[in-house]
């Protein structure tokens, strides 16, 4: 009997044998399905991932605004369904897709200059392909922002949309405020957005307790005179610190709106404008009530210097990195609490880099000391380090 059932055992064991040695190959594969996904980040940067990567604070010293010279922040994202709706100030749009059409049109002729690029965060990799993508077209300054415009927001810092996101809400009569920050009588009056209400940023203080909706979640939109203008950030900063918690910019402003849609709506004006008082026998008024000819500037500039005060009301940097010599900074965030610093016995010409603020000091001084002979420069302005500079009028 034993000897019968030998060959059964041991074909048992032998079965048993097998299952096991199944059994235990199995359980390294079972392992690895339930193991975590691998969570990436700069200091465990994944397989695709750009190999010069910058933190939160490089970039928002890149997304200043004036926007920085030498710089270009470029948004990796579709555009409708992403960069429209919500991108770092300055950036401009180049979708990965897209890569190889736009950047030869949209990218700087200058291969020294930083690009960098970002899209949807850590698990994003179209900044990643684009980066490696402009380093191969001979770009040597090439760096990718790995959290991307999740971390931008997370980081406290200003939102910005499109200009045609703007349309789109325009023209779906969506809910929201549209605050021109412009002065009123010579940009606002002169052609602004449509719907757009004007609160000029030196009276924003005064008017917006009054213009802006008692709602603190209501959606605001801030703009001004492009990218050049600090009026509607530092509104939009003002409405923040009132307590609204959705308040986003439009950095391109009313320039990028007139390139794409045309000229917008005017105010008409309510009597015959006041003539511009002369000054100084040497001072040429503009076209426009308060300013100052180009001509007439720069003849004063090159010929009678002395003979007038010159006040760049930009911001300190923009003021070390270049202005008229024999100019005073005073900047517009801190003419009004300066007013009584101004100086007297000749008149004042207030200038910045595109005419906004200029205008803006102006009409600060004529509300609170109509009697100072003050005009401003109305132009476009560029200073190189070594203090020359290009100036057009508008």
């Amino acid at each position: 009997m034993k000897a019968k059932y030998i060959p059964l055992v041991a074909a048992l064991v032998s079965a048993f044998a097998f299952a096991t040695a199944q059994a235990q190959t199995a359980a390294p594969a079972a392992a690895s399905a339930s193991a975590p996904v691998v969570q990436y980040s700069p200091s465990n940067p994944g397989p695709d991932w750009y190999k010069h990567l910058v933190n939160l604070e490089f970039v928002k010293k890149q997304a200043a605004i004036p926007k920085v010279e030498g710089v270009m922040l470029i948004d990796s994202r579709p555009t409708a369904r992403k960069y429209d709706i919500g991108h770092i100030p300055t950036a401009v749009n180049i979708p990965d897709t897209s890569f190889d059409k736009l950047a030869p049109t949209m990218l700087p002729q200058d291969k020294a200059t930083l690009l960098v690029f970002y899209c949807e965060g850590y698990e994003c990799t179209l900044s990643h392909s684009s980066a490696a993508k402009a380093e191969k077209l001979g770009y040597t300054n090439v760096r990718v922002f790995a959290e991307g415009f999740p971390g931008w927001i997370a980081g406290g810092n200003l939102h910005a949309v499109s200009v045609p996101y703007i349309k789109k809400l325009i023209d779906e009569k969506a809910p929201m405020t549209l605050v021109d920050s412009r002065p009123k009588a010579r940009k606002y009056d002169l052609g602004h957005i449509p719907t757009a209400i004007n609160i000029p940023d030196s009276q924003f203080e005064s008017l917006a307790p009054k213009m802006l909706p008692a709602d603190k979640k209501a959606p605001l939109y801030f703009y001004c005179e492009g990218v050049t203008c600090v009026l509607s950030n530092d509104s939009a900063l003002k409405a923040i610190k009132m307590g609204y918690t959705n308040v986003k910019v439009v950095p391109e402003g009313y320039p990028a709106w007139e390139k794409a849609y045309g000229p917008g709506p005017k105010v008409a004006a309510a009597g015959a404008a006041p003539a511009a008082a002369k000054a100084a026998p040497a001072i040429e008024a503009g076209k426009e009530a308060g300013t100052i000819a180009v001509a007439s500037f720069e003849r004063i500039f090159k010929e009678a210097p002395d003979s007038v005060f010159l006040i760049d009301v930009r911001d300190p940097k923009e003021f070390e990195a270049g202005t008229f010599k024999g100019a005073i900074n005073m900047p517009l965030s801190t003419l009004e609490k300066n007013l009584d610093k101004l100086p007297t016995g000749k008149p004042i010409i207030f200038f910045c880099g595109k005419g906004a603020r200029s205008g803006e000091a102006h009409d600060l001084v004529k509300l609170h000391k109509p009697e100072m002979k003050t005009v401003f420069l109305d132009a476009d302005i560029k200073w190189a380090k070594d203090g020359t500079y290009t100036i057009s009028g508008k």
